[in-house]
């Protein structure tokens, strides 16, 4: 093979010499020239695009970053607030969630509020509407009889579940309280332990006991929060301007909302499916609290709410207290009577059907009733909007419309 190999590098000079390629004549050798530039330019304007398409990428990949780096920083926030709420011990005032938002330290510029990233076609019922159009002309929130609203939540959730409400009502100039009932949200009481409505509304009550002689609030109850009002109301009717009954028990005297449960009891396959009875005191006992099964909550609570939401609400409910839900109101005429109360429906509810909405409202009628069109069990998620409309439209109703 070493002899093959050197027979071939040993070629006569003269043969590599004819083999060699003869240079082109002038003028093709500057069309060669001219094409080489050509082709460079090409390549040149390639990295351009190349350039720009990268630069697309880089931004996106950055916006991710920001975006993550807010979503942990959020968290942060949130945890430092359970933190601060644990440190002030159980018992105390309940958290007002909005208060670092109306009241901005000094130097502090009023950051605006993350808008939402969904990109979840937005129904015609629940459309975008800049606060100020939303409150009648020519009134202002601080020219209402009050201008204050304290929002109750239903069984399992917590004051989070208002979030979007909270944001839209004080961008049109209300004031916003949030309660966290006992044993709900932040508020650390064991559920198991809650054994009357008055230990379960006791955040509530203590909070308007706080209220000045002259001063009222707008009470909005969602679900078992509707019970809680209506105690409320008969506690304190002189600071209650007006109630609220969002998709909510409204009872009548000697009625629980128990009782309004079992009016649907053989028709609701999913509530029934849905529940997790908790028996703390042992199987003997009656059960302490309700525990909602996660493979049934999204249908029953959640049917046209955000997918985000619905992720939010899993890893934050908690268990329903069971004894508030047995209890029987005492309700009379002189006090939870002489209260405004106005009702809310939704259309899309799984878990208070639309016609159990209707036959409590025709058994214990409101001053007005109001509908969301397309909303599930959850309205404060799934038509937020369309709620905060019907919300400022009650508080601009004037007193001389009571029927």
């Amino acid at each position: 093979m070493g002899a093959v190999l050197s027979c071939f590098s040993d070629a006569p000079e003269e043969t590599k010499q004819r083999r060699a390629p003869r240079p082109p004549p002038p003028g093709r050798r500057a069309h060669r020239v001219n094409e080489a530039a050509a082709a460079a330019a090409a390549a040149a304007v390639v990295g351009l695009g190349s350039s720009e398409r990268w630069g697309r990428r880089a931004g996106r990949k950055e916006r991710a970053a920001e975006e993550a780096l807010i979503h942990e920083q959020a968290l942060a926030a949130a945890a430092a607030l359970v933190l601060q709420q644990s440190g002030a011990g159980i018992g105390s005032a309940p958290f007002d969630r909005s208060a670092s938002l109306r009241y901005p330290g000094q130097g502090h510029k009023k950051q605006p509020l993350p808008r939402s990233s969904s990109s979840r076609p937005r129904s015609l019922a629940d459309p975008v509407l800049q606060p100020q159009q939303l409150v009648q002309q020519g009134i202002k929130a601080e020219d209402l009889e009050t201008n204050h609203f304290v929002l109750v939540h239903g069984g399992g959730f917590g004051a989070w579940c208002w979030y979007k409400t909270i944001a839209l009502l004080e961008d049109g100039g209300f004031k916003v309280n949030a309660i966290d009932l006992t044993g709900s949200g932040i508020h650390s009481y064991d559920t198991n332990k809650i054994t009357s409505l008055t230990d379960y509304v006791k955040p509530l009550t203590t909070f308007l006991e706080t209220l000045g002689d002259t001063e009222k609030a707008i009470l909005v109850g969602h679900d078992i929060g509707g019970a809680c009002i209506s105690y409320a109301m008969e506690m304190f009717p002189s600071k209650v301007a007006k109630a609220v009954f969002l998709c909510a028990a409204m009872l009548t005297n000697g009625q629980s909302t128990l009782d309004m449960f079992q009016q649907q009891a053989d028709t609701n396959d999913l509530l029934r499916q849905a529940q997790v009875f908790v028996y703390s005191n042992g199987k003997e006992q009656p059960p302490t609290a309700i525990n909602l099964d996660k493979a049934f909550v999204k249908d029953l609570l959640f049917n046209q709410s955000p997918a985000k939401d619905v992720s939010l609400s899993l890893v934050s409910m908690r268990p329903i207290p069971f004894a508030p839900v047995l209890e029987k109101l005492s309700l009379t005429d002189e006090k939870f009577g002489s209260v405004r109360r106005f009702y809310i429906e939704t259309t899309e509810d799984n878990a208070i059907p639309l016609s159990l909405q209707q036959s409590m409202c025709s058994s214990n009628p409101a001053e007005k009733v109001f509908r969301l069109k397309g909303s599930d069990h959850s309205p404060f998620f799934s038509k937020p909007q369309a709620l905060h409309k019907l919300l400022v439209e009650i508080a601009n109703i004037p007193s001389a419309q009571v029927s």
